[in-house]
């Protein structure tokens, strides 16, 4: 049994990313750039970050671009982001067993404003989130930091997430990896896969 559960956040609690592209592919088609959303769905994945990068490479936009488009998307985000189908129930499931769910994100502040309006924050024990200046995934160093601070047991820890490099970071921590998989792509790093997080029960 697993006691100590880590959730990536991005696509993996929440369904942020169609908000997010949608966002990004309208700010770009007001600069007369049309991208598929396919794509900039596929950038964001990597991350937010690295998406901008690229886009800032490919067709130069502004810093000033950069900057308006992460107002508007922080702001769609808090209204019109909510939980993946089946979050809040097991997210309060492993509570009330006397078990702890942690936030481990490369996202700042807005992870917890959502966590707090839809309700789920006081199921989490910890947060790890951009302000915490830990390196980024895949290093080890937040989920080493968590192990630590809540002197988690490796084999009763396990992290969630929806990429490769979550599962990695997991990995490199040395506890379980869970990849939570929306298309057809597999991950070599899981441990488990599931595509509805009423598998989970089985699980932890």
């Amino acid at each position: 049994m697993y006691k100590h559960i880590i959730w990536d956040f991005d696509g993996t609690l929440f369904d942020t990313y169609p908000v997010t592209a949608n966002v990004l592919r309208e700010a770009l088609k007001e600069q007369k750039i049309e991208e598929p959303v396919e794509e900039i769905n596929k950038q964001l994945r990597v991350s937010i970050s690295s998406a901008l990068r690229y886009y800032e490479e490919k067709y130069q936009i502004s810093s000033e671009f950069i900057s308006n488009y992460q107002e508007r998307r922080i702001e769609a985000e808090v209204e019109l982001s909510r939980p993946y189908d089946g979050i809040q129930e097991i997210c309060k499931y492993i509570h009330s067993t006397n078990r702890k769910n942690y936030l481990f994100t490369h996202r700042g502040e807005s992870s917890m404003i959502l966590l707090k309006k839809h309700g789920l924050v006081d199921y989490f024990a910890d947060f790890i989130t951009s302000k915490h200046g830990f390196e980024r995934k895949p290093s080890p160093d937040a989920i080493d930091y968590l192990i630590n601070k809540h002197n988690m047991i490796h084999s009763e820890s396990i992290m969630i997430g929806d990429r490769e490099l979550d599962l990695l970071s997991g990995k490199n921590a040395k506890i379980s990896a869970c990849y939570f998989k929306e298309g057809n792509d597999d991950c070599p790093y899981a441990d488990y896969t599931i595509n509805d997080f009423q598998q989970l029960y089985s699980i932890i």
